[in-house]
């Protein structure tokens, strides 16, 4: 059934199947790839949302935006999503809830410490533990009222948005820079990989940052890694090119909306 204008204001009551009608959501994400996640739980959910990729974005949106949930990756471009949580967590009125969200299982503590209400490890891409997390943190008064539909399956994003992803992280180990810089896009496409369940990917990820904490020579690592970002990027364009539904990964090609 197609949404109509009435399934998204503001004053609906949540519903068994849609049980976030009524909440606003405030994504803060650099990967588009798993940016789409979020927003097609949200659309499962009947949440709205809107998306900064930085820092920079988020304040902005935040001067004109009141959202009630706001989700933040830990790895931004611009600096850490910890600094966005420990300011907001002192702010009043404090947005509701406050939930970050990384690839990397380690940094939960410290999400909490600086006042997170949860944290959520990548991929979130589960729609039951997505409703269950924010329900659980929602004034009882807000949630739906009775028993609750429980849709225990995965959404599949945007397969154009992960290319993009997998380009954009191509460019930044090209161009080099910075320590902060490559550290930033090691963890990107950690989060990308790890979204796109990619375990080769993942794992020479992880060996490039070991040889890195050793303080050993990373030039072949970091082409190894590039060579298999380009081959995931001529698989992706050979699918897309054939019409083939499924990726290399067995997932999804086409959008589930």
């Amino acid at each position: 059934m197609a949404d109509t204008f009435e399934d998204f204001l503001q004053t609906r009551p949540p519903t068994a199947d849609r049980p976030l009608l009524g909440q606003t959501v405030l994504v803060v994400e650099d990967s588009r790839f798993a940016s789409d996640a979020v927003r097609l739980l949200c659309l499962r959910s009947g949440a709205r949302i809107r998306r900064a990729d930085s820092l920079r974005a988020a304040a902005r949106h935040l001067c004109t935006y009141s959202p009630s949930i706001l989700i933040v990756d830990l790895g931004l471009p611009d600096g850490s999503g910890l600094e966005l949580i420990e300011e907001l967590d002192a702010k009043r009125p404090r947005v509701p809830v406050i939930i970050a969200t990384s690839g990397e299982d380690d940094l939960a503590g410290c999400a909490l410490s600086k006042g997170a209400d949860e944290f959520l490890t990548k991929p979130l891409v589960n729609i039951a533990q997505f409703q269950e997390t924010i329900l659980s943190l929602l004034p009882e008064g807000v949630r739906p009222k009775g028993l609750r539909t429980v849709v225990r399956e995965d959404v599949d994003p945007d397969r154009i948005a992960y290319r993009d992803d997998l380009a954009h992280v191509a460019d930044l180990l090209a161009e080099g820079g910075s320590f902060r810089r490559f550290d930033y896009a090691s963890g990107f496409l950690r989060g990308v990989a790890k979204t796109a369940g990619d375990t080769v990917l993942m794992a020479a990820v992880a060996e490039l940052d070991r040889r890195r904490a050793a303080g050993e020579a990373t030039g072949v690592t970091v082409a190894r890694v590039v060579g298999l970002i380009e081959d995931r990027l001529s698989q992706e364009r050979s699918a897309s090119y054939s019409g083939h539904p499924r990726g290399s990964f067995g997932r999804d090609l086409t959008r589930p909306d």
